[in-house]
């Protein structure tokens, strides 16, 4: 542009020299640069000659260049015959490198944060991963050969689109000698790089001819992995996309490596006392609440830090402290909020609570000591007396019997549960209540009732030559050399049609083995499952199951609609049993008339939800009673069909007990919901919305429906806390099924802490010695009195100290 402006105004300032586009001028010359094109004007401050005491001239020399340019200044050395050599030597007052021009913003605490925008990595968003295609779903069964479709694309459903891939995926085939007819598994690895990502330059015989029919078609390769990520980011078709979908899995974002910040932010690192390597804040918060804890506690900090650091310290020390004290110390910092267990996430709250030091507060905690190891229990025991010393009330929903003879003060509700419950039983001290006739509780803790220990344990079906090496036999599933997390190459054998527990101190590796590995394993193997499995050698002895269903506490359903009755499969034939009757036969009704999820026989006003919801826009959803059906669901001429006096919407408003009885020996309807009543569930309502049961009720619903089919003997059964929420009795009735499944041939692995559990299983499988870095062993295996002579493991020094209701 026009420079005369600038260059006038450089002179009135007093400057004498410039530098345009890297030739010097004076500025009294008569300079023109050339207009309309972009120049580099660079000013003369000052020539100083370089003696002792021309300190005081340098640094107002560099003062006044600052103020004409405050990031960046620059140095030309004068001497001999080259007066203004081209090197420049620049220094700057921004984080920068003058050389690269990469300039870091002053760094604040959001550049350390993957949720704002200055510090989140720009390819994965601060999520840590992106979606990639995997070569584990394009071949999902490495077993079979080219020939019998081994690989499994986008193209299933376009015959055309079919034929031109496998034409190339031979023709890739020949080029590299794979034979189409042997195992994928088996085929050259050259080959299946190629195949998935492709040959780079390297052209290939297609087997298609020109348009003049005179030639082979050769063309590069594009690996499959490549362009089905090409697709799924360019596609338009939600079809295309979706079955794109099916093929794409997470994986580590390849910018960030799963670190979620900015390259640069990470190379912030800090040093300690404990770890000779440097850390950046994602390597430390990697660690565990408890190495994080010692790590900070010897932080290296010099002179000039510690004026600064040493509160900041203190204050994330006395934050660690607390969470190591309510049983957290095994938790990694970054771990996911979703992956906690409600017990964990209300210890957290509990942490911080500790840390304010309140008091006269009332503390409201729903079980905190799901998840809790007995040993981690006492833990938390000293922590809630601790709230209780500040002066602070704490009440507690609990069932742990260590937590109940903890309290100063008992009330017990029931006696039943649902229309049966609502009464005070008893209240007062432990022994109040071990006196007190009508208390339950109060009958299981002082021994009146006992949880019985099955009479003959089911005994594995081979024999192990040591139960510390366990061989790969047909009467096992064992998985090999799990590494995955903290876990040190273990090696866990189940023994088959046997009921399993898995025991150990929390964070010792118990959810990671069997969750992490065995389950994604296994649903990856029968089901095709997109989720990876945690890292492990092999898995043996799948032949022995056929099928595997996870038994957890997530709700039934997908929807309000979903009850007990429509889960367990009860409500077909109940509806079968309406549409039999005469007066539905002499309209026509069919079962379906009795269904409120289709149209017919339902409330159309209301959709047969039996509520209107009303939209109050900012604020929350209202629901009421739905005023043409009065919440029954169904349209008047549907409920004039009734089967004993009882309208099919009043047979939902039954309890499973009632139900039970109401139904008496009719074969289709009577057995599924005995099972029901037999875990427990007599008290729920068979039309009652699955959202609105709790978690253990949901798992023994599920439990219920798997009790009602027909069993093939060969189903794995995987459970995680099962007693979560249950008292005494209901855990009683819960084991009541769980060997009942087991006498069925099915095989039962239950993560568990409860140590009644521990006591009627088969076999148990106890893994740490601690949580955390100090777990991921196999500290014993066996019999629970196996386990329980084992000097080493804290489940062992439980069992032998705790047996007084093993009757």
């Amino acid at each position: 542009g026009d420079l005369r402006g600038l260059l006038e105004k450089l002179r009135r300032q007093g400057f004498i020299r410039v530098r345009i586009d890297g030739e010097l001028h004076e500025l009294e010359a008569d300079l023109k640069p050339q207009r309309g094109v972009a120049h580099t004007v660079e000013v003369v401050v000052d020539r100083i000659v370089i003696r002792d005491g021309g300190r005081g001239r340098l640094m107002d020399s560099i003062e006044t260049a600052l103020r004409l340019n405050e990031r960046e200044i620059g140095f030309w050395v004068s001497g001999g015959e080259r007066e203004w050599p081209e090197e420049v030597i620049s220094f700057t007052t921004a984080y920068a490198n003058p050389r690269t021009g990469f300039l870091l913003e002053k760094l604040t605490p959001r550049h350390f944060s993957f949720n704002t925008h200055v510090g989140a990595c720009p390819h994965c968003q601060g999520v840590g991963t992106v979606m990639a295609a995997s070569s584990g779903l394009l071949v999902p069964d490495a077993e079979v050969s080219l020939k019998d479709g081994a690989v499994k694309g986008w193209w299933g459903r376009q015959p055309k689109l079919k034929a031109i891939f496998e034409r190339e995926i031979e023709a890739l085939a020949r080029h590299f000698d794979a034979p189409l007819d042997v195992p994928f598994r088996q085929l050259p690895e050259a080959f299946k790089k190629a195949l998935f990502g492709g040959t780079g330059t390297e052209a290939i015989a297609t087997g298609w001819k020109t348009s003049a029919n005179k030639r082979s078609v050769a063309k590069p390769f594009e690996g499959l992995l490549e362009r089905a990520e090409r697709l799924y980011a360019s596609a338009e078709s939600e079809t295309l996309k979706a079955r794109l979908a099916r093929l794409m899995a997470e994986r580590s974002c390849p910018v960030c490596h799963g670190q979620r910040l900015r390259p640069e932010c990470l190379a912030v690192r800090l040093a300690s006392e404990e770890e000779p390597e440097e850390l950046s804040i994602h390597g430390f918060c990697e660690l565990s609440i408890e190495r994080a804890l010692q790590w900070m506690t010897r932080l290296r900090l010099t002179e000039h830090q510690l004026g600064y650091a040493t509160d900041l310290r203190q204050e994330v020390v006395k934050r660690l402290e607390f969470l190591e004290r309510v049983g957290l110390g095994y938790l990694a910092l970054n771990r996911r909020s979703g992956t906690l267990s409600g017990g964990e996430t209300q210890r957290i709250r509990l942490g911080t609570q500790i840390g304010a030091g309140l008091t006269g507060v009332l503390y409201v905690l729903d079980e905190p000591s799901i998840g809790l190891h007995p040993a981690d229990t006492e833990r938390l025991i000293r922590t809630l007396r601790g709230l209780r010393d500040l002066g602070n009330s704490v009440l507690v929903v609990e069932h742990d019997e260590a937590v109940l003879r903890a309290a100063d003060h008992l009330v017990e509700l029931g006696p039943g549960a649902g229309p049966r419950g609502g009464e005070l039983i008893a209240q007062g001290s432990v022994a109040d209540l071990e006196a007190n006739e009508k208390s339950l509780t109060g009958a299981y803790l002082s021994g009146r009732v006992t949880m019985p220990v099955p009479q003959r344990r089911m005994p594995p079906r081979s024999t192990q030559a040591d139960l510390l090496s366990p061989a790969a036999d047909e009467g096992w599933l064992t998985v090999h050399g799990a590494m995955e997390h903290n876990l040190q190459s273990v090696t866990a054998a189940f023994p088959l049609g046997c009921l399993t527990c898995v025991t150990g101190p929390s964070g010792s590796g118990k959810s990671t083995l069997v969750d992490g590995i065995l389950m994604r394993a296994l649903a990856r193997h029968f089901y095709g499952a997109k989720e990876e499995p945690g890292a492990h050698d092999r898995i043996t002895g799948l032949s022995g199951i056929d099928k595997v269903v996870v038994v957890d506490q997530s709700p039934i359903g997908r929807s309000p609609r979903s009850n007990p009755a429509t889960f367990t499969g009860a409500f077909g034939p109940i509806r079968d049993v309406f549409a039999q009757l005469p007066l539905a036969r002499v309209r026509g009704y069919g079962p379906g008339r009795f269904s409120f999820n289709v149209a017919g026989g339902r409330c159309e006003k209301c959709q047969g939800d039996g509520q209107l919801k009303i939209d109050m826009h900012f604020l929350a959803d209202v629901y009421v009673t739905c005023d043409q059906c009065g919440g029954h669901r169904y349209n008047a001429e549907t409920l004039e069909v009734t089967f004993k006096g009882r309208s099919i919407a009043e047979v939902l408003d039954m309890t499973v007990a009632e139900a039970v009885r109401f139904f008496g020996k009719n074969s289709a309807v009577e057995p599924k919901l005995r099972a029901l009543e037999e875990t427990g569930l007599g008290y729920l309502r068979l039309g009652q919305s699955g959202t609105a049961l709790s978690g253990g009720e949901a798992q023994r619903v599920k439990l219920a429906a798997e009790l009602g089919k027909k069993s093939t003997g060969r189903t794995l059964y995987l459970l995680d806390e099962p007693t979560t929420g249950l008292h005494f009795a209901d855990i009683e009735k819960l084991m009541k099924v769980l060997l009942q499944l087991r006498d069925a041939g099915n095989t039962i692995v239950v993560i568990e802490h409860n140590l009644d559990v521990m006591r009627c299983a088969d076999w148990l499988l106890d893994l740490g010695p601690g949580g955390g870095t100090h777990g991921g062993q196999l500290v014993a295996q066996g019999t629970p009195e196996q386990v329980a002579a084992v000097a080493s493991s804290a489940t062992g020094h439980f069992l032998r100290g705790s047996d007084r209701r093993s009757a």
